[in-house]
């Protein structure tokens, strides 16, 4: 009898609604395909869909699938307005973005952050079907740095998950077959100052599955986990920790030993009954539900709302519990985050450093 696993409360994963422009899979087919003075054959239509595969590539499925809803909302916003979104007009684009930080009805503003995203989203769809969009004209430009100076705030950093909480937050867990999973995605994720994208990507050794993002290898006692970035790949080294109860290298031994995964995606769902671990994938949703969950149990915040404790903490959490608590040089954490430049990481070190220098007094004051 098959095992049934584990379900998610938020439902199946969002998928771009076809009715509404959204034409990817039209577009892809369109940008890379055989000229048409070029006759097919077996070997080029071969080649041609090893193209497609790569195009596939170049970004990840949640980026492209953000993508795909940013072109199809301005479509759609075209349509109702009567006219045509190519080929691509600065002015237009201008009334769009003004329309997303001052809609006329009940649709709410968005932030700026979110603009942004969505003319990045218009750009690369504009570069798919052969167009550019200029976001440097001055009837896109001027109305975006309006839209800054007038609704612009200063970014809302998520809480840093830190040693002493992280403790709390293990205590609540179940000494079960998930129990195991979630410790080991925990303190994976923290040590490692993973992204939850990154900690459900891993496999368990190389084994190049569909969707992998990287694998994990026990060494000597240590993790070495090799991710896949945006600029190739990197290593991560995670090491043993003080105790069993907060060590990321026994939590993912005994994870493995009881889950008996020998390969393939390394943190997956858990049959209904608790006894078996299956071959599906977990989604970082799961990671998001986790830190959240496990947050509210172990009562951390406990002056604030649910709501807003809630919106305080997310999978970024982690990655900023480690920049903030590792009383190392800072190279070291900005290599272990990955990240290009020393600022990025100063981003995520939410206590270090802070009024430790007073400059006040050293100016004699």
């Amino acid at each position: 009898m098959t095992e049934t696993p584990e379900k998610s409360p938020l439902g199946p994963p969002e998928r771009p609604d076809r009715n509404e422009g959204d034409d990817s899979a039209n577009t892809e087919r369109d940008m890379i395909a055989l000229p048409s003075q070029v006759a097919g054959s077996g070997t080029l239509d071969r080649l041609v869909e090893t193209a497609r595969d790569y195009a596939r590539q170049a970004a990840s499925e949640n980026t492209l699938k953000a993508y795909a809803k940013d072109w199809a909302h301005f479509a759609r916003w075209c349509r109702m307005r009567g006219t045509d979104p190519l080929p691509p007009s600065p002015h237009l684009i201008g009334l769009y973005i003004a329309d997303l930080a001052a809609p006329d009805g009940k649709a709410p503003a968005l932030s700026v952050a979110s603009i942004e995203r969505r003319l990045s989203g218009l750009a690369w769809a504009y570069v798919q079907r052969g167009a550019r969009l200029e976001r440097k004209d001055r009837h896109i430009a001027t109305v975006l740095a309006g839209i800054r100076r007038k609704h612009a705030r200063p970014p809302v950093q998520k809480e840093a998950i830190l040693p002493e909480d992280l403790r709390d937050m293990l205590a609540t867990l179940p000494r079960d077959l998930r129990g195991l999973r979630d410790r080991a995605i925990l303190l994976i994720g923290f040590a490692g100052g993973l992204r939850r994208s990154e900690i459900v990507s891993l496999d368990h050794g190389k084994d190049d599955t569909p969707d992998s993002g990287g694998w994990v290898e026990v060494l000597e006692g240590d993790v070495l986990v090799t991710l896949r970035g945006k600029t190739g790949w990197r290593k991560v080294e995670i090491g043993r920790g003080s105790s069993d109860q907060t060590c990321p290298v026994h939590a993912l031994s005994q994870w493995l030993l009881y889950s008996k995964i020998d390969f393939g995606p390394l943190f997956v769902a858990v049959s209904r009954n608790g006894l078996k671990a299956t071959a599906e994938r977990l989604s970082n949703k799961h990671v998001a539900r986790l830190i959240k969950q496990t947050v509210e149990n172990a009562g951390l915040r406990p002056e604030l709302s649910k709501a807003d404790r809630l919106r305080l903490f997310s999978g970024h959490s982690l990655r900023a519990g480690l920049a903030s608590s590792a009383e190392v040089d800072e190279r070291y954490v900005q290599k272990q985050l990955g990240h290009a430049s020393a600022e990025m990481t100063r981003r995520y070190q939410r206590r270090r450093d802070r009024f430790r220098v007073n400059l006040t007094k050293a100016a004699g004051l």
